[in-house]
């Protein structure tokens, strides 16, 4: 029985085009910065998204963990919502590589942090008590699947200039928020000194980030990378399909939010099922049960059941996420298994 996957968009196998490139890839030493595929791969991304410079890292975690490693020095503090991947999903990594500290804020009105949320806790200038403010990290897209305007992250960038704070972009689904925005993607990165995206989430590669600044922070960065144990060599291999991700994969990325959509226009007519319709605005759908003797925890292992997966669920409620290994019929076969669940 094929399973149908909503786990998350990082699950898709590569495409048939991405398998035969990786197959022909040109390659050579990419320490040496001699893969001509990796380094066409780079200057396709610099040049997309306005970059001077990239450099092709192993994952997206790699990328945030290496761009804190050259915006900081030991002892500063870098200031990211509470909700972010840095802070979630990376295993304290900021402190155990880069000797920072996180300093967290709980957005107050949206999914994102604002400037006027940022500027009480920024630390300026010397205090023998404090940690100095370094950076700045925000996403987009955002984990919850909604999408920071490009004026918030405007307000952002300006205060972090006024008083000389890099920002970083964690923007894995970047090109899922571009879409959602209706923007071209360089305009989001307009708004950072740095930004980081999976080639792996959205776009279809198997693996694979790439981390983008001035030519500058490249070179620090690539410094970084080794340091880090991400020097890679003959590694046109992988960067071949990401070369595919940005050409088939971002050509294709609205199927996914029209999939999402249409999941959650389905599952509001099923009782029992509440979402924000909303909130609905890249590739993910976040839903809660309301139904007496159901419950969220039951609904996915019944799923599992029927062979439809997704992870147990957080404090958004249960995630499902559409990828290119997701049709249609696959979205209806969904629906229909969660009201079935809920009015059995």
């Amino acid at each position: 029985m094929r399973k149908l996957e909503f786990r998350s968009d990082t699950m898709t196998r590569p495409t048939t085009a991405m398998r035969q490139a990786m197959f022909e890839a040109e390659v050579g030493d990419d320490v040496c910065e001699e893969d001509p595929t990796v380094n066409k791969l780079q200057e396709m991304v610099a040049a997309r998204l306005g970059k001077e410079a990239a450099l092709f890292v192993p994952s997206g975690h790699f990328g945030n963990q290496c761009a804190i490693g050259v915006h900081t020095h030991p002892g500063d503090e870098v200031i990211v919502s509470e909700m972010t991947h840095v802070v979630e999903h990376e295993a304290g990594a900021s402190g155990v590589l880069s000797g920072v500290q996180l300093r967290t804020i709980e957005p107050r009105h949206a999914s994102y942090i604002t400037a006027d949320e940022i500027m009480p806790r920024l630390r300026i200038g010397e205090d023998v008590h404090f940690p100095r403010s370094r950076l700045i990290i925000l996403e987009n897209a955002l984990s919850d699947g909604t999408v920071m305007p490009i004026a918030a992250m405007a307000e952002v960038k300006e205060l972090a200039s006024q008083h000389g704070l890099a920002v970083h972009l964690d923007g894995a689904r970047l090109f899922n928020a571009a879409l959602a925005l209706d923007v071209e993607p360089r305009s989001i990165a307009a708004q950072s000194d740095s930004v980081s995206f999976c080639l792996s989430k959205g776009l279809g590669a198997p693996v694979g980030s790439v981390l983008c600044g001035t030519a500058n922070f490249i070179d620090r960065a690539r410094k970084r990378r080794k340091v880090m144990g991400g020097g890679m060599r003959q590694v046109g291999v992988l960067a071949a399909p990401g070369i595919i991700a940005l050409t088939d994969g971002v050509r294709r990325l609205h199927e996914d939010h029209e999939n999402a959509r249409l999941l959650a226009k389905l599952l509001t007519r099923v009782p029992g099922v509440v979402l924000d319709l909303r909130k609905v605005q890249t590739n993910m759908v976040y839903i809660h049960v309301e139904t007496q003797g159901k419950s969220e925890d039951g609904l996915v292992e019944f799923l599992a059941g029927r062979g439809i997966l997704t992870y147990p669920p957080i404090m958004w409620g249960i995630r499902f996420v559409t990828s290119h290994e997701v049709t249609a019929d696959d979205v209806r076969t969904l629906a229909a298994a969660i009201a079935d669940y809920l009015e059995s």
